[in-house]
């Protein structure tokens, strides 16, 4: 069986990705890069709304968030994501 990934509590903002001002959001949503790789993404917390129309085979876990953020924000932060 293999193991559940666990988010790093320790990890640092490294840097920002995408454009630093996308309009009209230009503070939140926005992703970041954390110093150990793993990315954090600032959005509107819609778990409860989308919990009961999830595809079959999707769950949230008791400790997870399902968080949407504009496309236009996803989009201008995929020139920063390495291997992308």
């Amino acid at each position: 069986m293999s193991q559940s990934w666990i988010a790093d509590p320790n990890s640092a903002f490294l840097r920002r990705l995408g454009d630093e001002k996308s309009p009209p959001y230009e503070t939140c949503p926005t992703v970041w890069e954390l110093d150990n790789g793993d990315f954090v993404v600032v959005g509107t917390d819609l778990t409860a709304e989308y919990r009961s129309r999830l595809p079959e085979g999707v769950s949230i876990a008791e400790h997870e968030r399902l968080v949407v953020i504009p496309r236009a924000r996803l989009v201008s932060a995929k020139k920063d994501i390495p291997g992308v």
